[in-house]
């Protein structure tokens, strides 16, 4: 990195270095959404009113994914050395597609087959060009490596299962931001811990970037991030934590540094994954597709519960926390065990939820609240 050069000519230190570029997405997004919101209230260009879906009765902007793109995008530029990798143009040029789908989705909307169509096409970039994929299952279900081709279709079903994960969560004020925030600090701390200065900060430029949206998106929200941001964090997340655990795949190139990553990152990425996995299972089977769009995430639930837009960003951040906490503490257990773990506290809670969400409606806290 030249601007990482530079700085170490004169002696600043590398977190100091980190903070700079985290500071540089901030500032970038802070400087363009105000524009922004100016343009698309000139232009009229608001979030459609879904009376069963929306949480707002008012048209608010939904171009926040823009400042995020662009904020990234000039400030993984500044600080590349010379003109990015052959993995970092691929990485960039896949973003490049999302944002421009995500653009088209969220002004005239686009075809879910074709949204679906361009999400394989750069998960086949990464995984075929890049070669940005998963090797091996690390011992969940007692499988370690995987043939050439099984790992092409399990990488890319995954980076596309994450994608739409993160999109999902986009549904009320701060969450995606928040989620976003927490991943991308956490695998950008981790990869600077492992000395992977390139990946470290295009976590910390994605960091900034929600941070500084976050200034605009908490409640009252003034601006959406829409598929633009969305579909682009989640992206870039999910390639980040699959260069992680390859990273530090035992007998690999480089040396372990977190054992279980693959539990890790699940922990990394719990919201979005679990919150995904519960609304597809509940939509197949009530209507037979897990496309159809309703409100049963799990922050829908929050908010039946009684809580406000930034009580459930909140817990859920708090939840993502602690998480993290328990893979990072108990990651010696191994990554069959720990998985089952963390998606064990997942149901818990969620049951939690359902017990809260039978008692607020029948006025009283019971123990039969937990049966039905």
């Amino acid at each position: 990195m030249k601007l990482l050069l530079m700085l170490q000519l004169v002696n600043i230190p590398e977190p100091v270095f980190y903070l700079a570029v985290t500071l540089i997405a901030f500032i970038l997004v802070l400087i363009a959404i105000p524009s922004i919101i100016h343009v698309a209230n000139h232009r009229s260009l608001f979030d459609d009113i879904d009376e069963g879906r929306k949480e707002h009765k008012q048209g608010i902007p939904r171009l926040g994914g823009v400042a995020i793109f662009c904020s990234f995008m000039i400030t993984s530029l500044l600080i590349s050395n010379d003109g990015p990798s052959k993995e970092f143009s691929l990485l960039f040029a896949c973003c490049m597609i999302l944002f421009a789908v995500g653009l088209k989705d969220d002004l005239w909307g686009v075809n879910p087959s074709t949204k679906f169509g361009m999400q394989f096409i750069i998960a086949a970039i990464m995984v075929l060009l890049g070669n940005v994929r998963l090797t091996s299952l690390y011992g969940i279900f007692n499988i370690h490596d995987i043939p050439y081709v099984v790992s092409i279709m399990l990488t890319m079903v995954i980076i596309t299962f994450v994608i739409n994960a993160f999109n999902l969560i986009d549904g009320i004020d701060g969450l995606a931001g928040v989620t976003g925030a927490v991943v991308n600090i956490t695998m950008g701390l981790m990869f600077a811990d492992m000395s992977q200065t390139g990946l470290a900060c295009l976590a910390f430029s994605v960091a900034g970037a929600c941070i500084g949206f976050l200034r605009f998106n908490i409640t009252p929200a003034k601006i959406f991030m829409g598929d633009t941001g969305s579909l682009m964090i989640g992206f870039i997340s999910v390639i980040l934590c699959v260069k992680f655990i390859e990273l530090n795949k035992i007998g690999g190139n480089t040396p372990v540094v977190y054992g279980s990553a693959p539990s890790i990152a699940v922990a990394v990425l719990i919201g979005p994954i679990f919150d995904a996995i519960r609304v597809f299972t509940l939509r197949t089977i009530k209507s037979g597709s897990p496309f159809v769009a309703d409100r049963n995430h799990v922050h829908h639930r929050m908010l039946n519960v009684g809580f406000t837009h930034l009580q459930t960003t909140f817990i859920l951040m708090a939840f993502n926390l602690v998480m993290i906490y328990v893979a990072l503490t108990f990651r010696s257990a191994g990554n069959f065990i720990l998985i089952g773990v963390l998606f064990l506290i997942c149901l818990v809670f969620n049951y939690l939820l359902t017990f809260l969400i039978r008692s607020r409606k029948r006025n009283k806290y019971s123990l039969l609240n937990f049966l039905s």
